[in-house]
Parts: C-alpha cells; sequence; structure tokens
C-alpha cells in the first residue's frame, strides 16, 4: 500500500498492529490488542491518565480492561486512531459493548454516533429481529439510569413489539425489567396488554428454574386469545406446581412492575393468584384498589397502545381480489362505486387488523344510496351483504348495526351524503365502536368477541352507492 496520501489510511495501517505498538491492551475475554501509547493518550483523556500517571502503568507494556471486550475495544481503536467509523462496523454484537467503552474512555461523540446509527436502523425497520437482544446487553452491561438517551431509544423501540412475539431466551430477566420499570405508570406506546406483560414475565422467570415448571406455567397460563374463547363453564387444568416458590423468588424483581390492576378481576381470581407466585402483598393491594377504585374501565394496555396509524398510509386501499361483481374499485383503491347491479356487494381493505391495540380508520360517504361500514373475517363471501354474514361486523347509513342478520336497532342517527364514518376496533378487548360526524358512540354491545384477524370492509349497491376509505384523520 503507497503511503503518504492519505492520513486516515495510514492511521488506520496502525491499529492493532504488533509492529508499530508499544502497549498491549488486555480485554475481558482475555483478548489482547495492539496500540500506540501517544496516540491514544493525545486521543482519550482517560487513556493519557493511565498510561502517563507516574504509576506502573507508566511503565508496563500491559494494560487491563477487565470489564471491556474486545469486540468494543476493536472499533475503539478504529475511532482513536481515526477519527471515525463506518456505520457497518457497527453491529448487533458489538454496539452496545462499544457504547459502554465510549463511556468509559468519555469519547461522548463516538457515542452520538452509536445513537445516530441504531435511530437510523429502527427508522429503516432494519433491527426488529436483534432489538431484544441489544436491550438484554445493555442491562446486563449498563447501570439502569432513565436519562440514558440510548436506554431510552431501546426502551421505545421493545415497546413498540408485542412480548409474544419474542422467543423466550431473547429477552433476559434484567432486559424485561429495564423495559418494565422504564415504561411502568409512563404515557408511552406500549404494544403488549398486561396479562400478556405477566404471562411473559413469569414463563420466562419459570424458565430459568427448570425446563418442568416452563411447561408447567405454559399450560397454566393460556394466552389473551386462548381467554376469550374459553367458556365460562371452561375448567383450566390444576397441574400440580412444586417450583412455585422458585419461579417466585424468579419473578420478584418483575413483579413489582407489573400493573395488574391492567387486568381482568378474572383472570386475577381464577388463572394468576393459584399459581402462588405472586407476592401476597401485591394480591392484597390490587384487590383492596378494585374495590375502592371507581374506575372500572381501566385500559388492559399501559401507556398508550399502537394505534393503526403505524400502518403505512399506503396500505389503506381496498383490494380488487377481494370484491363482489358489482362494484368499482376507483382513484387507486381509495373509492369504492356500486354499478348499476341493484344487489347487495361487499369489498375489504388490504390491510390485516390483527395482534394488539387500537386501530382506527375512516370511511366518507362520497354518495351514500345504501351504505354499509365496518369489518369481516376469513370466509367472508364478497357477493353478498356483510350483515347478514356470521364473519361481517357494519353499521348503515340507517344507523343501525347488523351481524349474521342481528341488528341492534338505532344506535345512531341515521347519515348520509358528505357523512364521516370513524371506525375504532379495539384488539385487546376485541370491540367495535363508531364516530359518526364527530360524535362517538359507545361501543356496540352485541359485538363483545371479535376474531383475532379482521378487515376494514364495506357492502354497498346501487343507486348511488359511493364510499372512500383513508387513514383516520381529525379534520377532513
Amino acid at each position: 500500500m503507497t503511503r503518504g496520501y492519505s492520513l486516515e489510511k495510514d492511521l488506520r495501517f496502525l491499529i492493532n498492529n504488533p509492529k508499530y505498538s508499544d502497549i498491549e491492551i488486555l480485554c475481558e475475554d482475555e483478548k489482547k490488542l495492539y496500540g500506540c501509547r501517544a496516540i491514544l493518550a493525545a486521543r482519550s483523556e482517560v487513556f493519557d491518565r493511565l498510561l502517563y500517571n507516574g504509576m506502573k502503568e507508566s511503565y508496563e507494556k500491559q494494560i487491563s480492561f477487565p470489564k471491556i471486550n474486545s469486540t468494543g475495544m476493536e472499533i475503539i481503536l478504529e475511532y482513536t486512531y481515526t477519527g471515525s467509523i463506518k456505520e457497518e462496523s457497527l453491529t448487533k454484537d458489538n454496539m452496545i459493548e462499544t457504547f459502554y467503552a465510549a463511556d468509559y474512555f468519555q469519547l461522548s461523540d463516538l457515542q452520538d454516533f452509536i445513537i445516530k446509527t441504531l435511530k437510523n436502523k429502527i427508522n429503516k425497520n432494519n433491527t426488529e429481529n436483534y432489538l431484544p437482544e441489544l436491550l438484554t446487553q445493555f442491562a446486563e452491561k449498563i447501570p439502569l439510569t432513565e436519562h440514558d438517551i440510548l436506554l431510552n431509544l431501546l426502551i421505545e423501540a421493545v415497546a413498540n413489539i408485542p412480548l409474544n412475539t419474542i422467543e423466550f431466551g431473547r429477552l433476559s430477566i434484567t432486559g424485561l425489567q429495564y423495559l418494565l420499570s422504564c415504561t411502568y405508570g409512563k404515557e408511552c406506546l406500549f404494544a403488549t396488554p398486561e396479562y400478556e406483560v405477566f404471562r411473559y414475565s413469569a414463563i420466562l422467570a419459570a424458565k430459568q428454574v427448570s425446563n418442568d415448571a416452563y411447561e408447567t406455567l405454559i399450560k397454566r397460563l393460556p394466552t389473551s386469545e386462548q381467554i376469550n374463547q374459553m367458556d365460562n363453564s371452561v375448567q383450566l387444568e390444576n397441574i400440580f406446581f412444586a417450583d412455585h416458590q422458585k419461579v417466585a423468588n424468579e419473578l420478584k424483581p418483575l413483579a413489582k412492575f407489573i400493573e395488574f390492576r391492567r387486568i381482568q378481576g378474572g383472570v386475577l381470581v381464577d388463572i394468576i393468584e393459584p399459581l402462588e407466585i405472586v407476592p401476597t402483598k401485591i394480591i392484597m393491594n390490587l384487590y383492596r384498589h378494585i374495590v375502592k377504585s371507581n374506575n372500572s374501565n381501566i385500559n388492559n394496555v399501559r401507556g398508550t397502545p399502537i394505534p393503526i396509524s403505524r400502518i403505512n398510509e399506503s396500505d389503506y386501499v381496498l383490494d380488487e381480489s377481494a370484491c363482489g361483481s358489482g362494484i368499482i374499485i376507483e382513484d387507486n383503491g381509495k373509492v369504492a362505486n356500486a354499478n348499476n347491479d341493484r344487489s347487495w356487494r361487499s369489498v375489504r381493505a388490504k390491510t390485516i387488523l390483527e395482534n394488539n391495540g387500537i386501530f382506527e380508520w375512516d370511511v366518507i360517504i362520497e354518495n351514500s344510496g345504501y351504505s354499509w361500514v365496518g369489518v369481516c373475517s376469513e370466509n367472508f363471501n364478497y357477493e353478498a351483504w356483510a350483515g347478514e354474514q356470521p364473519t361481517g361486523w357494519v353499521i348503515g347509513s340507517n344507523g343501525n348495526c347488523f351481524n349474521f342478520g342481528k341488528s341492534l336497532k338505532d344506535y345512531c342517527p341515521p347519515f348520509g351524503d358528505g357523512s364521516k364514518i370513524t371506525v375504532h376496533l379495539d384488539m385487546d378487548k376485541r370491540t367495535c365502536a363508531f364516530t359518526i360526524n364527530g360524535t362517538k358512540y359507545p361501543e356496540v354491545s352485541t359485538w363483545n368477541n371479535l376474531p383475532s384477524k379482521l378487515y376494514p370492509v364495506l357492502s354497498l349497491k346501487y343507486p348511488a352507492g359511493r364510499l372512500r376509505i383513508q387513514p383516520h384523520k381529525k379534520n377532513i
């Protein structure tokens, strides 16, 4: 390589090069790296104090860093020698270690670069597969400080991932404790209902105890979806749980950050308390709170449930492959128009509504005629009216709600041309409500156990049916 043309390239040639080094750097994993005292001291006051302090480090040829791994130290050397690092040099295996090392050596510009790099990856959706691992690494390396910018960034990102989609083992007990403590009682976006927070925490704690304890809690703790599908007469299998006290000890650091008041009373009594893994004091205080509280409608998700606005706006289009033959799709999939066929037809949107959170969207009645708005599930007949089908739930321009031919009359006043209908679908409670022209009406009382996977749906027929679907907007 020709030297003398690029200072950065020449300095990069010196990185971890035994030939031009006068100090050995021994890392936490016992890997040995090589450095130049003068360069390290000139670039970092911490290195200067360590290498030129008049003590033994000033004369010995080796310096040890028992809490810094070589994966982070290699990036530190690259940055110290050249003043920069490439974004691709930061990976899921060294990002947290490098941040910790940069903090130790007081390299604030490098810390800022790491935060910027992670933000870019999150914005490009390139990190969801390893965000839980990053939070775990952070928790195992860096003490909990709520004002830490990197921690807050990780907490915000992981909170947006439903816990039931994170495989056990990817998020440690300590990592989960950081997540729950930093979101406890806070107004932040959070994707997981509180019962699922408890379920994930308990099973993760059991996994630390034994495989038998893990398998027992998998059977004793049904998912939210399974609970919603249970008949009141169904009794859970009462499996002997010998390790409950050991699991309780593992769960203890998490239990105080679980907002049990957001869990249904019946679930607390029938499913959680019999396990004997939650401290009695927490259970008793919870029952006292329930007895005294006047707020029986508390949300079952801490903070703010993830809204539908997080779905791409381009997904709010009608699906021509799921459309009745008498409907014309216009304006790039945003408008459904009834042709001169006087039979009922339906069309659904491409947007899939599943997992957790509150989903909202608007439908504008550009020309009312006969119009119905709501949701449908799989096994739906698009050549028919949604309200007569078991898999269709809709409100009509006459103000009535229908499902499977059963009506809830006078839900709201009739509406016509120019009306805006906002659909509010709560996938945690599996309920649906509507706002008509700015007035919000309560949840439809007869729709109290909707399926776990739904789509926006429209039903219309000639004459004059023309409906527009769009993301929820406060003002038109």
